[in-house]
């Protein structure tokens, strides 16, 4: 296929910037999240009141995607009736257990251990991807980029105190989170061979996020204090995962999956970051390594050619 018949999403230059974009938008999730948790009143230990937080965020977010989709035109029409199971499934795994994992977890474990846990969902998918699909092979460059990608992660914690023993609670959820994200990144080419891919996201984000709102009420979950700032973080919130998830997933169904997953090891060191443009935090040398590592591995596995 030539560069002129190519869709944008997959020429190498609109390939690159979409997934930079989404990897910096849900860099700066980060930040955002902390900074929400603060105006809307919800403390470390009030678990139920996270997943509330995060259940609204994804099912206005789902929304926002489906009336997009609607304003464009887009079909809605599925395949086959059968074909609701796997979305409700990918639902499940991009959006509701990937989240209530991950909130529960980081309630139990230290952020910069976290980090180096979370970060498997990346090398997973790029592996994973290898397995099942032919556009996918496994090279000695993927294993390269992986690697010095996960340094750049690693560099992200050095000095940080990543001690202490396994726990289930903690690890053990950051590590299915992890699971969750690299196993619904996989699925996304069949959502693509069931319904519009760009309609398969807001109705995983919408269905996802209705179920993380109804468990975040049954573990007592509240938002304590509403406020205007809140409230507009909470909007930004909503744009970045209406954006980040819509090109992530895009981009997963017409490219091979490592060369676009790589892109989501900058998400630590993006994070790091912003916060401390954002948040005042303090700022060391080592998120600067971290970035350029990430962007070494990213740049090794998108100058194979197909």
């Amino acid at each position: 296929m030539t560069q002129e018949n190519r869709s944008i999403f997959q020429q190498p230059l609109w390939v690159t910037t979409f997934a930079l974009t989404a990897a910096i938008a849900w860099g700066w999730a980060y930040p955002l999240i902390k900074q929400g948790f603060a105006q809307f009143g919800i403390t470390a230990e009030m678990t139920g009141s996270k997943m509330l937080f995060a259940g609204i965020r994804f099912t206005i977010s789902g929304a926002v995607v489906l009336a997009i989709a609607l304003a464009t035109r887009r079909s809605f029409k599925i395949r086959k009736s059968t074909d609701w199971w796997y979305i409700l499934l990918f639902s499940l795994l991009n959006t509701t257990l990937h989240y209530a994992f991950f909130y529960i977890g980081l309630s139990h474990s230290a952020g910069a251990r976290a980090a180096i846990l979370n970060s498997m969902s990346v090398f997973t998918l790029v592996l994973l991807a290898c397995l099942f699909y032919k556009s996918d092979r496994l090279t000695k460059g993927k294993i390269a980029g992986c690697a010095v990608g996960f340094a750049g992660i690693m560099a992200l914690n050095l000095g940080g105190g990543n001690g202490g023993n396994f726990t289930m609670q903690g690890d053990g959820m950051i590590i299915l989170n992890a699971l969750c994200s690299a196993f619904a990144g996989l699925m996304t080419r069949g959502v693509n061979k069931r319904i519009d891919v760009f309609v398969g996201t807001g109705y995983s984000l919408a269905i996802g996020g209705l179920l993380l709102v109804a468990t975040g009420l049954c573990f007592g979950g509240t938002l304590p204090m509403v406020t205007g700032g809140g409230m507009i973080t909470l909007s930004l919130l909503i744009c970045i995962s209406a954006l980040g998830f819509a090109l992530y997933n895009k981009l997963l169904t017409c490219n091979p999956m490592g060369k676009v997953a790589i892109f989501n090891s900058l998400i630590p060191a993006v994070g790091a970051i912003t916060s401390c443009l954002y948040l005042g935090e303090q700022f060391h040398a080592k998120y600067i390594a971290a970035l350029l590592l990430a962007t070494a591995g990213i740049f090794i596995i998108n100058k194979e050619k197909r």
